[in-house]
């Protein structure tokens, strides 16, 4: 699809259907994870969030069915961007409002055609980057800069100032080390507070101890730090 792979994340319990589709995106470029049950779905999505989400409307949730709806809104209230398409074999008008109201991009219907399914998360694809990333995610947490709210899982953890804006710095930079010297420079420096280096040691040892010592906020020793996926 294009040079960067893309990943997606299918939801999916007909293991015929899912290997189809999985199978043909492969072919075009894309990394698909299949899964087979809405809670294995959340799971992963805390971990780290794909390109794209496909939903079939009923999944296996212990004995009994977790709605498409209930799962795209779940996924809406924590990321207002990752784009989401329903691929399922309802078709009543009321069913597709019922996805269109709960969050959802794009519906298509079983039985589809693979081309047009591929070119739907094209044009998903498109429309996401045409839009400012506002959700940002590493391993278990997850951070909202339009709400500025944080999660560990599914627990909101209630941070100071100083503490969000680290967090944020470290989120928008994931994958990169964020040196001291930088994360003074623009926490603080850039509202004219000067502050001592023992301060930033400070708060950044509160948050890590409000966020459960996370594995991927790493410490890059005598330099800085960095957050960076565990798996």
């Amino acid at each position: 699809m294009d040079e960067r792979a893309v990943t997606l994340y299918y939801a999916e319990d007909d293991k015929a259907i899912a290997e189809a589709v999985r199978e043909y995106l492969a072919g075009r470029g894309c990394r698909v994870t299949v899964f087979a049950e809405a809670e294995a779905l959340k799971r992963a999505l805390q971990i780290r969030r794909p390109d794209v989400v496909i939903l079939d409307w009923n999944l296996p949730k212990g004995s009994v069915k977790e709605q498409g709806d209930e799962i795209c809104r779940w996924i809406r209230a924590r990321w207002k961007e990752l784009p989401v398409l329903f691929l399922t074999v309802r078709e009543e008008p009321a069913d597709m409002l019922a996805g269109f109201r709960s969050g959802a991009d794009d519906y298509v219907t079983k039985p589809f055609d693979l081309e047009v399914l591929c070119a739907r998360i094209r044009a998903l694809l498109r429309r996401a980057g045409q839009q400012k990333e506002h959700s940002f995610c590493c391993d278990a947490l997850t951070l909202d800069a339009e709400k500025m709210q944080v999660f560990s899982g599914e627990k909101e953890i209630a941070l100071s100032r100083a503490e969000y804006q680290i967090l944020l710095l470290l989120m928008e930079n994931k994958g990169r080390t964020v040196t001291r010297g930088q994360l003074l420079e623009q926490i603080w420096d850039s509202e004219g507070n000067y502050v001592n280096d023992n301060t930033l040691t400070v708060t950044m040892k509160r948050l890590r101890e409000k966020l459960g010592h996370p594995s991927c906020l790493k410490t890059v020793r005598s330099f800085g730090y960095r957050m960076e996926d565990s798996l």
